[in-house]
């Protein structure tokens, strides 16, 4: 796998201050995506162990909330692997902090037909916070959404969605102090 970017402080990719993964590869190409270049699967530098060490590194500092995974497309089958070794090792260092992933597939199409032909699938799910799912639409674009670009994307709160059975939208939790 191949990454586009690594962000090492971002606000922007879920609350809190996160590191942000974008991934490389995305056969999705959806019109007037913000990170075309990330489409291709060769695009930017060779995920290695080492990259996975400074992100492990990084959310040591007490300020960082979490991880968040973009693309590109993350849960492509060719970024499945690395998503998932990497998702273990952050969850096995640090369990209080969340893991946020942006997809551009339904919840539902990853549950169905999709987990039976990707085997480590229905793992990075598990370890998986919030889900942000659904294409990019441009016809649906709103810029005042949270965490996400058009209004048919959802926020899934996969914990509650696992233990209701049920797509259970994540809502934004209101800080006081």
């Amino acid at each position: 796998m191949n990454y586009a970017e690594l962000k090492t402080y971002d606000v922007a990719n879920g609350p809190g201050i996160r590191v942000s993964l974008f991934v490389s590869g995305c056969a999705h190409a959806c019109k007037g995506c913000f990170n075309e270049e990330a489409w291709d699967y060769d695009y930017g530098k060779p995920y290695t162990d080492e990259v996975i060490d400074q992100i492990i590194d990084t959310m040591s500092f007490g300020a960082y909330r979490g991880l968040t995974f973009l693309g590109g497309e993350p849960l492509d089958p060719k970024n499945q692997a690395e998503v998932l070794k990497t998702a273990k090792k952050v969850k096995e260092a640090y369990p209080e902090k969340d893991i946020w992933l942006f997809t551009g597939y339904l919840y539902e199409e990853l549950i169905g037909d999709m987990a039976k032909e990707c085997p480590d699938l229905e793992e990075i799910l598990s370890l998986v916070d919030v889900l942000v799912d659904g294409p990019y639409i441009e016809e649906q674009r709103n810029i005042m959404l949270l965490f996400r670009g058009s209004e048919n994307q959802r926020l899934i709160d996969m914990n509650k969605t696992r233990e209701q059975g049920k797509v259970v939208l994540w809502e934004r939790e209101i800080s006081r102090g």
